[in-house]
């Protein structure tokens, strides 16, 4: 006799039909919590827009002026009592141009022992780059037959009253390679080196006053690999290339012949524009080729200069883009108490044509 099963309950009908709808889920395996543990909590990286690079800044025409030599001797010391005068009226000329250079033809020194033998020995206090930066001069050169009136010491102390100023010199240093490095400046969009030398010393001077590898001293244009080496060094990463020299005969008008050698060889090895002075009166400037050579810018801060001769002076102005020379302006002046005094009417007309004609016999011409 067969007996009916017994119906299970509704409520474990319920339960049953609830197990059977959840989908079984397999328990993490042991890789999978260790991830979990060691896993950052680090937030998704949001991200950034990609910096456009600096545009490099568009070259445009730059102005440099130029004067010629400067000391602050004899009665012109006390100027530097007051040095944001001490060069006078010519200070307006030369701050109105975006650089200015000039050559300090003096020791920075108070102390030392005066050169033996030596007729004319110059030297100032720290105070005359004070009185350069005032006046608007960014640069000078100290590579002259001056920059070492004061011998060994007052080398040292000019070296340190250089870098206690932070005033820019070329053309002197501890050794070779400082004293032939350029002064870089950037101006408007146009990198500058500049290059000082020295063509004139004493003989007797020449060896103990020429920088070397292991010792301070001048940079010479008588080295003439070593100027011609520093000049394509600063060609390779420079728009504008300029050396400043120390050359020419005293009281002669005309380039002599170690100059007129010279010139184009710095011009061959890279040089856009060519300055100097030493003979105490102006010489020819002009184009020679593509680049721009003055062989003599006279007298500047100066005792004991005459008016028609040593105390005619003034400032050369170029315009340059590049390697481009484009425009050359000359502002006259004549020495009055040992500044120049800007000249203006007709004898300032007058003054420019006497400059302009002084090219003639330099080998120059008036456009490139």
């Amino acid at each position: 006799m067969r007996f009916p099963l017994a119906l299970p309950s509704l409520a474990v009908v319920a339960v049953l039909a609830a197990c059977s709808a959840v989908p079984e889920q397999a328990p993490p395996t042991r890789q999978v919590e260790r991830q979990r543990a060691v896993a950052p909590l680090t937030p998704t990286p949001t991200p950034t827009p990609t910096e456009k690079p600096k545009k490099k800044q568009k070259r445009q025409p730059f102005t440099i002026s130029f004067g010629g030599d400067v000391h602050f001797e004899g009665g012109l010391r006390g100027r530097l009592e007051n040095p944001d005068t001490a060069l006078g009226p010519i200070a307006d000329v030369l701050s109105e141009a975006d650089m200015a250079m000039v050559n300090l033809e003096t020791a920075i020194t108070t102390g030392g022992t005066p050169a033996p033998d030596k007729e004319y020995t110059f030297r100032a206090p720290p105070t005359a780059f004070t009185a350069l930066k005032a006046a608007g001069v960014d640069v000078a050169s100290m590579a002259n037959n001056h920059g070492m009136d004061y011998m060994e010491t007052g080398l040292a102390d000019t070296l340190a009253a250089i870098k206690q100023s932070g005033f820019p010199v070329v053309g002197i240093g501890k050794d070779a390679a400082q004293a032939y490095k350029p002064f870089r400046k950037t101006v408007n969009g146009n990198r500058v080196a500049v290059i000082g030398a020295t063509q004139v010393l004493d003989e007797e001077f020449v060896q103990a006053w020429t920088a070397t590898a292991d010792k301070g001293g001048l940079a010479s244009a008588r080295d003439e690999v070593s100027l011609l080496q520093a000049v394509r060094k600063a060609r390779k990463n420079s728009d504008t290339v300029i050396v400043h020299l120390h050359w020419g005969t005293e009281m002669q008008k005309c380039p002599n012949a170690a100059q007129r050698s010279l010139a184009p060889k710095l011009v061959d090895a890279g040089a856009d524009v060519v300055v100097g002075g030493h003979a105490h009166l102006l010489q020819g400037s002009g184009y020679l080729d593509d680049a721009y050579v003055n062989y003599g810018l006279g007298n500047f801060i100066f005792y004991n200069s005459k008016p028609d001769t040593t105390g005619r002076t003034g400032v050369l102005t170029l315009t340059i883009k590049g390697r481009k020379v484009l425009k050359d302006d000359w502002t006259p002046a004549t020495i009055e108490g040992g500044v120049p005094v800007p000249m203006t009417g007709t004898a300032g007309t007058q003054a420019v044509e006497d400059w302009k004609a002084l090219r003639s016999c330099a080998g120059l011409v008036a456009r490139p």
